[in-house]
Protein backbone atom coordinates (compact mmCIF):
# COMPACT_ATOMS: atom_id res chain seq x y z
CA UNK A 1 0.00 0.00 0.00
CA UNK A 2 3.06 2.35 0.42
CA UNK A 3 2.96 3.20 -3.36
CA UNK A 4 -1.15 3.71 -3.35
CA UNK A 5 -1.38 6.70 -1.21
CA UNK A 6 -4.86 6.81 -1.90
CA UNK A 7 -5.84 2.88 -1.58
CA UNK A 8 -3.91 4.02 2.17
CA UNK A 9 -6.31 6.75 2.62
CA UNK A 10 -9.56 4.70 2.37
CA UNK A 11 -8.06 2.36 4.22
CA UNK A 12 -7.93 4.34 7.25
CA UNK A 13 -10.99 5.61 6.29
CA UNK A 14 -12.63 1.99 6.79
CA UNK A 15 -10.49 1.37 9.61
CA UNK A 16 -12.12 4.56 11.50
CA UNK A 17 -15.44 3.48 10.29
CA UNK A 18 -15.29 0.04 11.50
CA UNK A 19 -13.66 1.15 15.38
CA UNK A 20 -16.49 3.14 15.41
CA UNK A 21 -19.07 0.64 14.86
CA UNK A 22 -17.27 -2.07 16.53
CA UNK A 23 -13.83 -3.12 17.07
CA UNK A 24 -14.39 -7.16 16.64
CA UNK A 25 -15.33 -6.70 13.08
CA UNK A 26 -11.53 -5.76 12.47
CA UNK A 27 -10.02 -8.62 14.49
CA UNK A 28 -12.37 -11.40 13.68
CA UNK A 29 -13.26 -10.56 10.31
CA UNK A 30 -10.39 -9.77 7.91
CA UNK A 31 -11.75 -10.86 4.53
CA UNK A 32 -14.69 -8.33 4.79
CA UNK A 33 -11.83 -5.87 5.25
CA UNK A 34 -9.94 -6.66 2.44
CA UNK A 35 -12.87 -6.95 0.19
CA UNK A 36 -14.16 -3.53 0.97
CA UNK A 37 -10.25 -2.18 0.29
CA UNK A 38 -10.90 -3.99 -3.36
CA UNK A 39 -14.35 -2.68 -3.95
CA UNK A 40 -13.22 0.94 -3.30
CA UNK A 41 -9.99 0.02 -5.15
CA UNK A 42 -11.55 -0.68 -8.13
CA UNK A 43 -13.82 1.87 -8.60
CA UNK A 44 -11.43 4.12 -10.14
CA UNK A 45 -9.80 3.02 -13.80
CA UNK A 46 -6.48 4.97 -12.40
CA UNK A 47 -3.93 2.28 -13.51
CA UNK A 48 -3.30 -0.57 -15.97
CA UNK A 49 -3.61 -3.17 -12.85
CA UNK A 50 -6.51 -1.75 -11.35
CA UNK A 51 -8.30 -2.61 -15.19
CA UNK A 52 -9.61 -6.03 -14.43
CA UNK A 53 -11.02 -4.80 -10.75
CA UNK A 54 -12.27 -2.34 -12.57
CA UNK A 55 -14.25 -4.20 -15.42
CA UNK A 56 -15.07 -6.93 -12.94
CA UNK A 57 -17.08 -4.26 -10.68
CA UNK A 58 -18.66 -2.30 -13.75
CA UNK A 59 -18.38 -4.52 -17.07
CA UNK A 60 -19.39 -8.49 -15.89
CA UNK A 61 -20.14 -9.09 -19.65
CA UNK A 62 -17.04 -7.79 -21.03
CA UNK A 63 -14.14 -9.11 -18.24
CA UNK A 64 -16.28 -12.23 -19.23
CA UNK A 65 -15.62 -11.93 -23.21
CA UNK A 66 -12.15 -10.98 -22.19
CA UNK A 67 -11.50 -14.19 -19.97
CA UNK A 68 -12.80 -16.27 -23.03
CA UNK A 69 -10.29 -14.55 -25.46
CA UNK A 70 -7.43 -14.89 -23.44
CA UNK A 71 -8.27 -18.97 -22.68
CA UNK A 72 -8.56 -19.56 -26.55
CA UNK A 73 -5.11 -17.75 -26.90
CA UNK A 74 -3.50 -19.71 -24.49
CA UNK A 75 -5.47 -23.00 -26.10
CA UNK A 76 -4.65 -21.78 -29.57
CA UNK A 77 -7.97 -21.19 -30.81
CA UNK A 78 -8.08 -18.15 -32.05
CA UNK A 79 -8.08 -19.32 -35.72
CA UNK A 80 -11.53 -18.12 -37.01
CA UNK A 81 -13.82 -15.14 -36.65
CA UNK A 82 -15.79 -14.96 -34.19
CA UNK A 83 -18.87 -14.27 -36.65
CA UNK A 84 -18.15 -16.99 -38.95
CA UNK A 85 -17.58 -20.61 -38.59
CA UNK A 86 -14.30 -22.16 -39.16
CA UNK A 87 -13.46 -23.25 -42.90
CA UNK A 88 -10.78 -25.05 -44.31
CA UNK A 89 -8.80 -21.75 -45.83
CA UNK A 90 -8.60 -19.83 -42.58
CA UNK A 91 -6.63 -22.88 -40.65
CA UNK A 92 -4.35 -25.02 -41.63
CA UNK A 93 -4.53 -28.25 -39.65
CA UNK A 94 -1.13 -29.39 -38.73
CA UNK A 95 -0.04 -29.43 -35.37
CA UNK A 96 4.02 -27.87 -35.51
CA UNK A 97 5.58 -29.49 -32.10
CA UNK A 98 2.66 -28.19 -30.00
CA UNK A 99 2.05 -25.12 -31.55
CA UNK A 100 -0.78 -24.80 -33.51
CA UNK A 101 -0.43 -23.34 -37.08
CA UNK A 102 -3.08 -20.56 -37.57
CA UNK A 103 -3.91 -18.21 -39.04
CA UNK A 104 -2.96 -15.13 -37.94
CA UNK A 105 -4.89 -12.65 -39.80
CA UNK A 106 -7.75 -13.88 -38.02
CA UNK A 107 -6.14 -14.19 -34.97
CA UNK A 108 -5.51 -9.98 -35.21
CA UNK A 109 -8.68 -9.31 -36.58
CA UNK A 110 -10.41 -11.62 -32.86
CA UNK A 111 -8.29 -9.05 -30.91
CA UNK A 112 -9.45 -6.21 -32.98
CA UNK A 113 -13.08 -6.99 -32.18
CA UNK A 114 -12.34 -7.68 -29.15
CA UNK A 115 -10.94 -3.93 -28.75
CA UNK A 116 -13.90 -2.72 -30.56
CA UNK A 117 -16.15 -4.64 -27.86
CA UNK A 118 -14.46 -2.98 -24.77
CA UNK A 119 -14.03 0.22 -25.88
CA UNK A 120 -17.78 1.00 -27.64
CA UNK A 121 -19.70 -0.65 -24.93
CA UNK A 122 -17.66 0.31 -21.60
CA UNK A 123 -18.17 3.70 -19.62
CA UNK A 124 -14.50 5.19 -19.93
CA UNK A 125 -14.84 9.72 -19.48
CA UNK A 126 -11.54 10.65 -20.84
CA UNK A 127 -9.08 9.27 -22.95
CA UNK A 128 -6.75 9.06 -20.33
CA UNK A 129 -9.26 6.29 -18.96
CA UNK A 130 -8.88 4.81 -22.42
CA UNK A 131 -5.35 4.62 -22.30
CA UNK A 132 -5.05 3.01 -18.90
CA UNK A 133 -8.12 0.40 -19.94
CA UNK A 134 -5.51 -0.28 -23.43
CA UNK A 135 -3.16 -0.56 -21.23
CA UNK A 136 -4.06 -2.96 -18.83
CA UNK A 137 -5.90 -4.99 -21.81
CA UNK A 138 -2.55 -5.00 -23.55
CA UNK A 139 -1.34 -6.56 -20.79
CA UNK A 140 -2.97 -8.76 -19.91
CA UNK A 141 -3.65 -10.19 -23.07
CA UNK A 142 0.69 -10.36 -23.17
CA UNK A 143 1.02 -12.32 -20.40
CA UNK A 144 -1.67 -14.74 -21.31
CA UNK A 145 0.32 -15.96 -24.25
CA UNK A 146 0.66 -12.77 -26.58
CA UNK A 147 4.31 -12.40 -26.56
CA UNK A 148 4.12 -15.44 -28.68
CA UNK A 149 2.08 -13.82 -30.97
CA UNK A 150 3.43 -10.29 -31.47
CA UNK A 151 0.71 -8.89 -33.71
CA UNK A 152 -1.81 -8.81 -30.57
CA UNK A 153 0.60 -6.38 -29.12
CA UNK A 154 1.11 -4.12 -32.65
CA UNK A 155 -2.68 -4.14 -32.62
CA UNK A 156 -3.20 -2.56 -29.06
CA UNK A 157 -0.69 -0.14 -29.65
CA UNK A 158 -2.49 0.91 -32.83
CA UNK A 159 -5.18 1.67 -31.14
CA UNK A 160 -2.94 4.06 -28.45
CA UNK A 161 -2.10 5.90 -30.86
CA UNK A 162 -4.79 6.26 -32.75
CA UNK A 163 -6.33 7.56 -29.51
CA UNK A 164 -3.43 10.12 -28.98
CA UNK A 165 -3.74 11.35 -32.99
CA UNK A 166 -7.37 12.15 -32.41
CA UNK A 167 -7.01 14.04 -28.76
CA UNK A 168 -4.07 16.04 -30.62
CA UNK A 169 -6.38 16.60 -33.43
CA UNK A 170 -9.31 17.78 -31.21
CA UNK A 171 -6.57 20.00 -29.36
CA UNK A 172 -5.86 21.73 -32.41
CA UNK A 173 -8.99 21.97 -33.57
CA UNK A 174 -10.09 23.71 -30.67
CA UNK A 175 -7.13 26.11 -30.72
CA UNK A 176 -8.04 27.37 -34.15
CA UNK A 177 -11.82 27.66 -33.24
CA UNK A 178 -10.27 29.98 -30.10
CA UNK A 179 -7.79 31.51 -32.23
CA UNK A 180 -10.46 32.44 -34.74
CA UNK A 181 -12.85 33.21 -32.15
CA UNK A 182 -10.15 35.66 -30.72
CA UNK A 183 -9.35 37.47 -33.52
CA UNK A 184 -13.44 38.18 -34.78
CA UNK A 185 -13.84 39.96 -31.46
CA UNK A 186 -10.67 41.87 -31.76
CA UNK A 187 -11.80 43.21 -35.25
CA UNK A 188 -15.57 43.69 -33.73
CA UNK A 189 -13.87 45.90 -31.06
CA UNK A 190 -11.97 47.79 -33.46
CA UNK A 191 -14.86 48.63 -35.50
CA UNK A 192 -17.09 49.50 -32.55
CA UNK A 193 -14.61 51.65 -30.88
CA UNK A 194 -15.39 55.14 -30.81
CA UNK A 195 -12.78 57.67 -32.71
CA UNK A 196 -11.12 60.24 -30.30
CA UNK A 197 -12.09 63.49 -30.92
CA UNK A 198 -8.83 65.89 -30.01
CA UNK A 199 -9.42 68.92 -28.58
CA UNK A 200 -7.82 72.32 -29.71
CA UNK A 201 -5.62 72.46 -27.78
CA UNK A 202 -4.38 69.28 -28.45
CA UNK A 203 -4.37 69.68 -31.76
CA UNK A 204 -2.50 73.06 -31.66
CA UNK A 205 0.16 71.14 -29.30
CA UNK A 206 0.84 68.50 -31.96
CA UNK A 207 0.99 70.75 -34.71
CA UNK A 208 3.98 72.87 -32.80
CA UNK A 209 5.56 69.15 -32.47
CA UNK A 210 5.53 68.48 -35.52
CA UNK A 211 6.95 72.02 -36.68
CA UNK A 212 9.81 71.59 -34.26
CA UNK A 213 10.96 68.03 -35.51
CA UNK A 214 10.98 69.55 -39.21
CA UNK A 215 12.91 72.61 -38.26
CA UNK A 216 15.55 70.36 -36.59
CA UNK A 217 15.61 67.82 -39.57
CA UNK A 218 16.19 71.17 -42.09
CA UNK A 219 19.20 72.03 -40.01
CA UNK A 220 20.50 68.67 -39.80
CA UNK A 221 20.78 68.60 -43.63
CA UNK A 222 22.85 71.76 -43.48
CA UNK A 223 25.32 70.78 -40.99
CA UNK A 224 25.32 66.92 -40.90
CA UNK A 225 23.83 65.42 -44.16
CA UNK A 226 26.69 62.90 -44.33
CA UNK A 227 26.52 61.34 -41.01
CA UNK A 228 22.82 61.14 -40.85
CA UNK A 229 22.81 59.33 -43.96
CA UNK A 230 25.29 57.00 -43.12
CA UNK A 231 24.38 52.82 -43.07
CA UNK A 232 24.98 52.88 -39.25
CA UNK A 233 22.58 55.25 -38.36
CA UNK A 234 19.76 54.36 -40.03
CA UNK A 235 20.78 50.62 -38.92
CA UNK A 236 20.94 51.80 -35.58
CA UNK A 237 17.86 53.96 -36.20
CA UNK A 238 15.65 50.57 -36.68
CA UNK A 239 12.65 50.50 -34.35
CA UNK A 240 14.41 46.91 -33.10
CA UNK A 241 17.22 48.83 -31.30
CA UNK A 242 15.82 51.32 -29.57
CA UNK A 243 15.35 51.29 -25.78
CA UNK A 244 12.18 51.02 -25.21
CA UNK A 245 11.50 48.31 -27.86
CA UNK A 246 14.25 46.03 -26.56
CA UNK A 247 12.85 46.93 -22.75
CA UNK A 248 9.46 45.47 -24.00
CA UNK A 249 10.84 42.44 -26.06
CA UNK A 250 12.92 41.37 -22.85
CA UNK A 251 9.72 42.51 -20.50
CA UNK A 252 7.37 40.08 -22.51
CA UNK A 253 10.28 36.74 -22.97
CA UNK A 254 11.20 37.00 -19.06
CA UNK A 255 6.99 36.63 -18.48
CA UNK A 256 6.66 33.84 -20.66
CA UNK A 257 9.39 32.08 -18.58
CA UNK A 258 10.16 33.14 -15.85
CA UNK A 259 7.54 35.68 -14.56
CA UNK A 260 4.26 33.33 -15.01
CA UNK A 261 2.51 32.11 -11.76
CA UNK A 262 3.27 28.85 -11.37
CA UNK A 263 0.05 28.43 -9.31
CA UNK A 264 -1.92 29.00 -12.96
CA UNK A 265 0.42 26.04 -14.55
CA UNK A 266 -2.30 23.31 -15.07
CA UNK A 267 0.59 20.83 -14.60
CA UNK A 268 1.62 21.74 -11.31
CA UNK A 269 -1.38 20.48 -9.62
CA UNK A 270 -0.69 16.83 -11.08
CA UNK A 271 0.58 13.94 -9.53
CA UNK A 272 3.87 11.95 -11.45
CA UNK A 273 1.57 9.47 -12.39
CA UNK A 274 -0.67 12.12 -13.90
CA UNK A 275 2.35 13.76 -15.76
CA UNK A 276 2.98 11.03 -18.45
CA UNK A 277 -0.28 12.12 -20.42
CA UNK A 278 -1.03 16.10 -21.30
CA UNK A 279 -3.50 17.49 -19.59
CA UNK A 280 -5.90 17.38 -22.68
CA UNK A 281 -6.08 13.50 -22.55
CA UNK A 282 -8.56 14.63 -19.29
CA UNK A 283 -10.82 16.23 -21.00
CA UNK A 284 -14.26 14.77 -21.58
CA UNK A 285 -14.70 14.87 -25.45
CA UNK A 286 -18.33 13.22 -26.67
CA UNK A 287 -16.83 13.21 -30.71
CA UNK A 288 -13.95 10.70 -29.60
CA UNK A 289 -15.65 7.76 -28.94
CA UNK A 290 -17.15 7.35 -32.64
CA UNK A 291 -14.03 9.05 -33.82
CA UNK A 292 -12.44 5.85 -32.33
CA UNK A 293 -15.37 3.08 -33.39
CA UNK A 294 -13.90 4.82 -37.44
CA UNK A 295 -10.63 3.91 -36.57
CA UNK A 296 -10.94 0.64 -35.74
CA UNK A 297 -13.59 -0.09 -38.55
CA UNK A 298 -10.30 1.13 -40.97
CA UNK A 299 -8.10 -1.14 -39.43
CA UNK A 300 -10.94 -4.29 -40.07
CA UNK A 301 -11.22 -3.20 -43.54
CA UNK A 302 -6.93 -3.65 -44.01
CA UNK A 303 -7.34 -7.16 -42.54
CA UNK A 304 -10.01 -8.22 -44.65
CA UNK A 305 -8.46 -6.39 -47.87
CA UNK A 306 -5.20 -7.70 -46.64
CA UNK A 307 -4.59 -10.62 -49.21
CA UNK A 308 -5.98 -9.01 -52.09
CA UNK A 309 -3.83 -5.86 -52.22
CA UNK A 310 -0.71 -8.23 -51.49
CA UNK A 311 -1.41 -10.22 -54.58
CA UNK A 312 -2.11 -6.79 -56.85
CA UNK A 313 1.08 -6.38 -56.66
CA UNK A 314 1.82 -10.07 -57.89
CA UNK A 315 2.44 -9.14 -61.63
CA UNK A 316 4.93 -6.19 -60.93
CA UNK A 317 7.64 -9.04 -58.81
CA UNK A 318 7.49 -12.24 -60.81
CA UNK A 319 7.58 -12.13 -64.25
CA UNK A 320 7.66 -14.70 -67.42
CA UNK A 321 9.81 -17.94 -66.75
CA UNK A 322 11.30 -17.16 -63.79
CA UNK A 323 11.90 -19.63 -60.65
CA UNK A 324 11.02 -18.99 -57.13
CA UNK A 325 12.41 -20.46 -54.11
CA UNK A 326 10.01 -20.68 -51.05
CA UNK A 327 10.31 -22.17 -47.84
CA UNK A 328 7.55 -23.56 -46.27
CA UNK A 329 4.13 -23.09 -45.88
CA UNK A 330 2.57 -19.47 -45.69
CA UNK A 331 -0.88 -18.20 -46.73
CA UNK A 332 0.14 -14.91 -48.00
CA UNK A 333 2.49 -16.65 -50.32
CA UNK A 334 0.47 -18.91 -51.59
CA UNK A 335 -1.87 -16.97 -52.24
CA UNK A 336 0.71 -14.40 -53.67
CA UNK A 337 1.90 -17.26 -56.00
CA UNK A 338 -1.31 -18.19 -57.63
CA UNK A 339 -2.45 -14.54 -58.38
CA UNK A 340 0.92 -14.33 -60.14
CA UNK A 341 -0.17 -17.47 -62.35
CA UNK A 342 -2.87 -16.43 -63.27
CA UNK A 343 -1.16 -13.75 -65.61
CA UNK A 344 2.70 -15.40 -66.06
CA UNK A 345 4.08 -18.91 -66.39
CA UNK A 346 7.08 -19.51 -63.81
CA UNK A 347 8.17 -22.45 -61.97
CA UNK A 348 8.47 -22.53 -58.09
CA UNK A 349 10.70 -24.20 -55.93
CA UNK A 350 9.41 -25.34 -52.57
CA UNK A 351 11.96 -26.08 -49.70
CA UNK A 352 10.19 -28.77 -47.57
CA UNK A 353 10.74 -26.94 -43.98
CA UNK A 354 11.77 -29.71 -41.86
CA UNK A 355 10.40 -31.11 -39.05
CA UNK A 356 7.53 -29.82 -39.74
CA UNK A 357 7.21 -30.44 -43.83
CA UNK A 358 5.01 -27.52 -44.64
CA UNK A 359 6.22 -27.76 -47.91
CA UNK A 360 4.45 -30.74 -48.85
CA UNK A 361 0.99 -29.47 -48.61
CA UNK A 362 2.13 -25.99 -50.43
CA UNK A 363 3.28 -27.95 -53.27
CA UNK A 364 0.18 -29.70 -53.22
CA UNK A 365 -1.74 -26.74 -52.93
CA UNK A 366 0.57 -25.32 -55.76
CA UNK A 367 0.52 -27.93 -58.26
CA UNK A 368 -3.14 -28.14 -57.95
CA UNK A 369 -3.61 -23.85 -59.22
CA UNK A 370 -1.91 -25.42 -62.49
CA UNK A 371 1.69 -23.93 -61.07
CA UNK A 372 4.92 -26.14 -61.86
CA UNK A 373 6.34 -27.20 -58.30
CA UNK A 374 9.38 -28.76 -57.10
CA UNK A 375 9.75 -30.21 -53.90
CA UNK A 376 13.41 -30.47 -52.36
CA UNK A 377 15.18 -31.36 -48.77
CA UNK A 378 16.20 -28.12 -47.19
CA UNK A 379 20.11 -28.77 -47.88
CA UNK A 380 19.53 -28.61 -50.72
CA UNK A 381 18.61 -24.77 -51.02
CA UNK A 382 22.53 -23.91 -51.51
CA UNK A 383 23.04 -26.03 -54.70
CA UNK A 384 19.98 -24.56 -56.45
CA UNK A 385 20.02 -21.51 -55.18
CA UNK A 386 21.96 -20.35 -58.54
CA UNK A 387 19.26 -21.44 -60.62
CA UNK A 388 16.66 -19.11 -58.69
CA UNK A 389 15.69 -16.10 -59.76
CA UNK A 390 13.69 -14.95 -56.48
CA UNK A 391 12.78 -15.72 -52.87
CA UNK A 392 10.25 -15.03 -51.80
CA UNK A 393 9.94 -15.57 -47.28
CA UNK A 394 6.99 -15.29 -45.20
CA UNK A 395 7.14 -13.07 -42.03
CA UNK A 396 5.92 -13.79 -38.26
CA UNK A 397 7.52 -9.99 -37.25
CA UNK A 398 9.19 -7.47 -39.13
CA UNK A 399 11.43 -5.42 -36.67
CA UNK A 400 11.88 -1.39 -36.72
CA UNK A 401 15.51 -2.18 -37.71
CA UNK A 402 13.82 -3.66 -40.95
CA UNK A 403 15.44 -7.35 -39.48
CA UNK A 404 12.47 -10.37 -40.25
CA UNK A 405 11.40 -12.72 -37.93
CA UNK A 406 11.22 -16.27 -40.17
CA UNK A 407 10.07 -19.37 -39.81
CA UNK A 408 13.18 -21.85 -38.46
CA UNK A 409 15.79 -22.46 -41.61
CA UNK A 410 14.98 -19.18 -43.66
CA UNK A 411 18.09 -17.72 -41.94
CA UNK A 412 19.66 -20.63 -44.10
CA UNK A 413 17.79 -19.68 -47.36
CA UNK A 414 18.95 -15.98 -47.05
CA UNK A 415 22.55 -16.27 -46.34
CA UNK A 416 22.01 -18.38 -49.73
CA UNK A 417 20.80 -15.37 -51.42
CA UNK A 418 23.13 -13.47 -50.40
CA UNK A 419 26.45 -15.39 -51.35
CA UNK A 420 24.74 -15.75 -54.82
CA UNK A 421 23.02 -12.21 -54.98
CA UNK A 422 19.77 -13.71 -55.55
CA UNK A 423 16.96 -11.04 -54.26
CA UNK A 424 15.60 -12.27 -51.22
CA UNK A 425 11.52 -10.45 -50.81
CA UNK A 426 9.52 -10.90 -47.78
CA UNK A 427 5.58 -10.62 -47.88
CA UNK A 428 4.14 -9.92 -45.25
CA UNK A 429 1.29 -7.78 -43.49
CA UNK A 430 1.66 -4.49 -41.77
CA UNK A 431 -0.15 -5.81 -38.80
CA UNK A 432 3.26 -7.70 -38.02
CA UNK A 433 5.11 -4.41 -37.86
CA UNK A 434 7.04 -4.47 -34.35
CA UNK A 435 7.92 -1.24 -32.63
CA UNK A 436 10.71 -3.13 -30.99
CA UNK A 437 14.84 -3.97 -31.85
CA UNK A 438 16.22 -7.33 -32.15
CA UNK A 439 18.79 -6.66 -29.23
CA UNK A 440 18.66 -10.30 -27.89
CA UNK A 441 19.82 -11.14 -31.74
CA UNK A 442 18.59 -15.31 -32.86
CA UNK A 443 17.10 -15.14 -29.81
CA UNK A 444 14.52 -11.83 -30.48
CA UNK A 445 10.83 -13.16 -29.95
CA UNK A 446 12.31 -16.79 -30.67
CA UNK A 447 10.45 -19.68 -28.92
CA UNK A 448 11.28 -23.20 -28.19
CA UNK A 449 9.06 -25.74 -28.35
CA UNK A 450 9.35 -29.68 -27.38
CA UNK A 451 12.10 -31.94 -29.72
CA UNK A 452 8.97 -34.91 -30.23
CA UNK A 453 8.89 -33.38 -33.72
CA UNK A 454 12.84 -33.97 -34.36
CA UNK A 455 12.87 -37.31 -32.11
CA UNK A 456 10.68 -40.08 -30.36
CA UNK A 457 10.99 -39.72 -27.06
CA UNK A 458 11.27 -44.16 -27.22
CA UNK A 459 14.88 -43.11 -28.71
CA UNK A 460 15.80 -41.36 -25.83
CA UNK A 461 16.60 -44.41 -23.78
CA UNK A 462 19.81 -44.85 -25.55
CA UNK A 463 22.21 -44.11 -22.90
CA UNK A 464 24.11 -42.12 -26.46
CA UNK A 465 21.20 -40.50 -27.30
CA UNK A 466 20.72 -38.89 -23.66
CA UNK A 467 23.68 -37.05 -23.56
CA UNK A 468 22.18 -35.44 -26.91
CA UNK A 469 20.70 -31.83 -26.39
CA UNK A 470 18.21 -30.95 -28.86
CA UNK A 471 16.84 -27.39 -29.75
CA UNK A 472 13.75 -27.06 -31.47
CA UNK A 473 13.52 -23.41 -32.55
CA UNK A 474 9.75 -22.28 -34.42
CA UNK A 475 11.59 -18.73 -35.68
CA UNK A 476 14.83 -17.29 -37.29
CA UNK A 477 16.13 -13.57 -37.24
CA UNK A 478 17.40 -12.34 -40.65
CA UNK A 479 19.44 -9.57 -40.81
CA UNK A 480 17.65 -6.42 -42.89
CA UNK A 481 21.01 -6.31 -45.07
CA UNK A 482 20.05 -9.71 -46.48
CA UNK A 483 16.59 -8.92 -47.12
CA UNK A 484 15.96 -6.94 -50.66
CA UNK A 485 12.55 -5.55 -50.10
CA UNK A 486 9.42 -5.81 -48.22
CA UNK A 487 5.86 -6.33 -50.44
CA UNK A 488 2.60 -5.49 -47.73
CA UNK A 489 -0.63 -4.60 -48.24
CA UNK A 490 0.33 -0.78 -48.58
CA UNK A 491 3.19 -1.27 -51.16
CA UNK A 492 6.71 -2.29 -51.45
CA UNK A 493 9.45 -0.43 -48.59
CA UNK A 494 13.31 -1.50 -48.21
CA UNK A 495 14.31 -2.35 -44.78
CA UNK A 496 15.85 0.72 -44.39
CA UNK A 497 12.33 2.50 -44.98
CA UNK A 498 10.32 0.90 -41.49
CA UNK A 499 11.53 3.19 -39.31
CA UNK A 500 9.25 6.31 -41.15
CA UNK A 501 6.39 3.32 -40.94
CA UNK A 502 6.48 3.09 -37.30
CA UNK A 503 6.28 6.38 -37.21
CA UNK A 504 3.15 6.32 -38.88
CA UNK A 505 1.53 3.55 -37.33
CA UNK A 506 2.90 3.84 -33.74
CA UNK A 507 3.36 6.23 -31.19
CA UNK A 508 7.11 5.83 -29.62
CA UNK A 509 5.84 6.78 -26.14
CA UNK A 510 3.83 3.51 -26.47
CA UNK A 511 6.73 0.86 -27.08
CA UNK A 512 6.97 -1.51 -24.97
CA UNK A 513 4.43 -0.94 -23.18
CA UNK A 514 3.18 -4.62 -22.31
CA UNK A 515 7.72 -5.80 -21.61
Amino acid sequence: LHSHSSTTYNLILILSTFSRQSPKIIIWKPFQLLNSIMAISSKDLSAPHTVRSWLASNHPKQIALLDKFEMELRLGRLSASSKSKKTESDVISKSYGGVSSRDRRQVTFRTVELLRTLIGNTKWKNAAQLMVLLQGVGSELHAAGGGKEPAIANIVMRVMCAVRDEVATAEANELAAAKAKAQQEKQASKMMAPIEEHSDEALVKSMEKRASISSKAKSNQGTGSTRSLSLSNMLWAHPQFSSTNSTATRTKRSDSFSSVDSSSDPLSNLSNDDCKLPPSFYVNRNQLRPALMEAIQEIMLDLEDLHKNIDDQASAHIHAGEVILTYSRSKTVESFLKAAAKKRQFQVIVCEGAPHYGGHNMANSLAKAGIDTTVIHDSAAFAIMARVNKVLLPAHAVLANGGLVAPSGAHMLALAAAHNSVPLVCLTGMFKLCPMYPHEGQDTLQDLVSPSSVIDYSEMSDQAMSKVEFINAVHDYIKPDLINLYVTNIGAFQPSYIYRLLAEYYSSDDWGSFD
